[in-house]
């Protein structure tokens, strides 16, 4: 089973303003707005919320082992509903409803920018909304998850924790949900650095996004790595696992979105091209001369560019 994480209190990180960024800005004013709407008073048929189904009569009724698991906990308060591209289970429908809205909004954005046409798909996927973080401590418990853990995607299925009593929820459905398009995409073979990577990306670039649409003044920016901490790209790009220690742990997420954003800054479909070749069993070096053709003398070529770009204070304009 492939597990994808995404950091618990990590802060994101992103470096200039891209043709992605201006797709996120475009599709979230358009459907941003609904979840702000929503008063936590409401249940979910109001204000265009979601309208409970029973489970059996889902779309896609099929659970996982973790989804099972998930549902274990509580089992008699969770409800159901779904959209055009998911399933949700969740407890209350004031959290649910903002984050199917948000949910929409980042499957389009990504789809999108990654030139894939979503129109015949028919399998829906499922989201399960935590709401008390002793419900979380108990489901990474049972999925045996790192305690910095703040979601997960795994296969079809997404696990993330919304507490009530926090204003900000963070980028971490964000940064699921981007890991749930590339599955969709390109499968399974897509490397840690590289998944992990476009997920920070993505989920920096919407979450700006959505606080601008909320009258937020919320600019893309990113502290540099410092020199000593930089990781080499060779050890970034064999890396089958997760950094034992919490600070390469941020040092890791950090580099691999830097890493991202530099392959995708001047042109994306260079970049898509890469990702695939990469999802195949690409090493490095021929995924970037399949992509990118000599615009890089080799992997040494990208690190000596790629290393005064990560360790370069930028905020943007």
């Amino acid at each position: 089973m492939t597990i994808s994480h995404s950091p618990l209190g990590i802060r994101g990180k992103s470096c200039s303003l891209s043709r992605m960024d201006r797709i996120f800005a475009i599709i979230f004013l358009f459907t941003a707005f609904a979840a702000s709407a929503q008063d936590p008073s409401d249940d979910t048929r109001g204000l265009g919320g979601l309208a409970e189904v029973e489970l059996s009569a889902l779309s896609n009724s099929n659970l996982s082992p973790l989804g099972k698991a998930a549902l274990s906990i509580e089992p008699t308060l969770w409800k159901h509903a779904e959209t055009s591209n998911f399933i949700y289970h969740f407890f209350h429908g004031f959290i649910a409803t903002p984050v199917s809205v948000e949910a929409e909004y980042y499957y389009r954005v990504i789809a999108k920018d990654l030139g894939k046409d979503t129109t015949q798909w028919e399998h829906k996927s499922h989201i399960y909304i935590f709401e008390k973080p002793a419900d979380w401590a108990e489901f990474q418990k049972k999925a045996s998850l790192e305690p910095w853990t703040g979601g997960i995607h795994s296969g079809d299925d997404l696990f993330i924790q919304r507490n009530p009593e926090y204003k900000f929820k963070g980028r971490t459905l964000g940064h699921e949900i981007t890991h749930l398009v590339v599955h969709r995409f390109f499968g399974s073979g897509v490397p840690i650095w590289l998944n992990e990577g476009y997920a920070e990306y993505a989920s920096i670039l919407g979450y700006a996004a959505y606080q601008r649409a909320r009258n937020y003044i919320s600019k893309p920016a990113s502290d540099p790595i410092a020199p000593e901490d930089f990781m080499p790209l060779e050890k970034l790009a064999d890396a089958m696992a997760y950094p034992a220690d919490v600070k390469e742990v941020r040092v890791f997420y950090a580099e691999s979105e830097k890493l991202v954003r530099f392959l995708i800054k001047d042109d994306t479909q260079k970049f898509v091209e890469f990702l695939d070749a990469m999802s195949k069993g690409n090493k490095m070096e021929t995924a970037l001369s399949k992509a990118y053709g000599g615009r890089f003398t080799g992997v040494g070529g990208l690190e000596n560019e790629f290393k005064i770009y990560a360790t370069r204070d930028y905020v943007a304009k």
